[in-house]
């Protein structure tokens, strides 16, 4: 059985989508029609932009979701895969290619999902850090005895958790979590405590946006971050969509899942390939591509 799997933020990079747009006719459609509902050309950022272009907050997570979704459809075409799923923003490129929301609709949700956290990040400064070489739960014990917003945010694979939380109490895990044995705890360059308590504001306001979006039953079991399970009813995609804005990506246990239920070989659609590398990381058995 065929899974397909979708980056999150971080994977995109200078350039990424040109060769795509310049190739194919559908795909030169989709990114004009991308530029269109955005209001400006990311089109032109994505080809010809730097990588600090792509790091604005409006580019990153378009950009991202719009090369993962463009280059499975051409790709793939009319092709069902057994099983998605997308890691964090990936999630969103997931549901469209599982038909559960239409391309534009996911792209309309991204931006907004963008600005929302960009908001939340500029007011209320906060951070990440990967931990690398710990057990979870001793990484979530941790986490539980410091006095302030600290919790573990991305379960990659096993050995690399991402914790996230208020400045201060990440600067306190990090000790401890080195004190504890942890090969590496360094705080990562990005402007916010994703997928963490402090992002309440941002799902507030994504939940009003995915409220009024239209969600279908999806062609085939989407895996979601929240609790790393398949969902094929429309009302839990939704519910599972606005949550995971706080909640942690269970990445590990959601590809253990998807093995599980019959996954043999995982598609990655999008830049970059590090989701084919933390799944080789959890399962060493399967295929990637």
């Amino acid at each position: 059985m065929k899974a397909f799997v979708f980056p999150g933020q971080g994977a995109q990079f200078a350039g990424m989508g040109k060769d795509l747009y310049e190739s194919n006719k559908l795909a030169h459609s989709m990114f004009e029609a991308a530029n269109d509902i955005l209001g400006f050309r990311i089109t032109d950022i994505m080809f010809e932009g730097t990588d600090e272009d792509l790091r604005q907050t409006k580019v990153t997570q378009p950009a991202v979701f719009l090369h993962s979704v463009i280059s499975c459809m051409t790709e793939c075409g009319d092709f069902v895969p057994d099983m998605t799923a997308g890691h964090s923003l990936g999630e969103f490129s997931a549901l469209v290619v599982a038909k559960a929301i239409s391309f534009e609709d996911g792209l309309q949700l991204v931006l907004k999902r963008a600005m929302a956290m960009q908001k939340c990040c500029e007011n209320n400064p906060s951070t990440m850090a990967a931990v690398l070489g710990l057990e979870d739960a001793m990484v979530e014990e941790i986490c539980a005895k410091i006095n302030g917003v600290v919790v573990p945010a991305n379960y990659n694979c096993p050995g690399q958790l991402v914790i996230s939380g208020a400045n201060e109490a990440i600067d306190e895990a990090c000790v401890l979590l080195k004190e504890a044995g942890a090969k590496r705890a360094i705080k990562l360059p990005v402007g916010g405590a994703f997928h963490s308590p402090l992002m309440e504001p941002a799902r507030q306001e994504l939940e009003v946006a995915i409220a009024a979006t239209k969600y279908n039953a999806p062609i085939c079991p989407v895996y979601q971050n929240v609790d790393a399970l398949p969902h094929q009813s429309a009302e839990e995609l939704k519910a599972n969509s606005i949550a995971q804005l706080t909640s942690p990506v269970r990445w590990t246990k959601s590809v253990q899942n998807m093995v599980s239920d019959g996954a043999t070989e995982f598609m990655e659609f999008g830049p970059g390939q590090v989701l084919r590398g933390l799944i080789r990381k959890i399962d060493k058995n399967v295929t990637t591509n």
